[in-house]
């Protein structure tokens, strides 16, 4: 059984509950957290979401021992007035929101506020995901396990040192899930080019990289060494990876542009 420290007894507001707050919300009650302490703020609430048992746009707590603020950032100048009252006491405050620094919930909340940013990632949805939290100079030792704990339902968490890294962290692993993606999608249509059906060639491209990536993680080896252990002298995987290893016009050089862009992006959203 999940320790959750005080929501139990204070209760936990979740601030919107699309895709990301579902998945939480799913991962909360799976480790056993009663739906009577969960309380959600969601303007188009699912019929699953009202199948769970918590409160759904009901009366909230006034100190809540955490809010999880689970909306998209267009939306958080209309959202956080909602709960900018339970600043300035003993609630901890966990955004999931891109590009919204904890500066920015400082001055709605107040600087002497619990604050922890977070950047999950969409296998979260199936308990794969990845996040990685920073706090505020309030948020101590037990206010960062709270946060862990929460996040660790779906997936691995991981802690910075610095809120200038989530810029890094978001193009890489924030938005990464779209690049695998993609990659799924362009090694299906390669597999099509050479006289695959379009069937066949996605099975082949999901399995492959769906495999890959467990066999990347639960391996003691090095993705490198990896690579080169599946790849014979003068074979094909060499064939094909001289064209996408190569320093001008490969893969690397490809994927260094495509994650400054998306780290650019997100420091422009950052001020606003």
């Amino acid at each position: 059984m999940t320790d959750f420290g005080e929501i139990p007894q204070r209760g936990l507001v979740l601030l919107g509950c699309g895709k990301m707050g579902s998945a939480l919300l799913a991962g909360w009650l799976g480790q056993g957290l009663a739906p009577s302490a969960v309380h959600v703020i969601e303007p188009n609430p699912s019929e699953w979401l009202r199948g769970t048992g918590v409160g759904v746009n009901a009366a909230l707590p006034a100190a809540p021992a955490i809010v999880l603020i689970a909306v998209k950032p267009q939306m958080m100048g209309a959202a956080l007035p909602t709960i900018a009252s339970m600043g300035g006491g003993g609630t901890l405050f966990v955004s999931i929101a891109a590009g919204t620094t904890i500066e920015s919930f400082e001055a709605v909340f107040g600087d002497d506020s619990p604050i922890v940013r977070a950047m999950p990632n969409t296998p979260a949805a199936v308990g794969r995901g990845i996040s990685a939290i920073i706090g505020n100079r309030e948020a101590t030792a037990a206010h960062l396990d709270l946060a862990e704990t929460l996040l660790a339902a779906v997936g691995q968490v991981v802690r910075l040192e610095r809120e200038g890294q989530m810029d890094a962290v978001t193009a890489v692993s924030g938005s990464g899930p779209a690049y695998v993606f993609h990659l799924i999608e362009a090694l299906a249509r390669a597999g099509e080019g050479e006289g695959l059906s379009p069937a066949l060639a996605m099975q082949l491209a999901k399995a492959t990289v769906g495999g890959a990536g467990a066999l990347a993680e639960a391996a003691e080896e090095s993705p490198a060494q990896l690579r080169v252990n599946v790849t014979s002298p003068n074979g094909t995987t060499q064939a094909a990876l001289e064209v996408l290893m190569d320093e001008g016009a490969g893969l690397p050089p490809l994927m260094e542009r495509a994650v400054a862009a998306a780290a650019r992006r997100s420091r422009e959203l950052a001020r606003g």
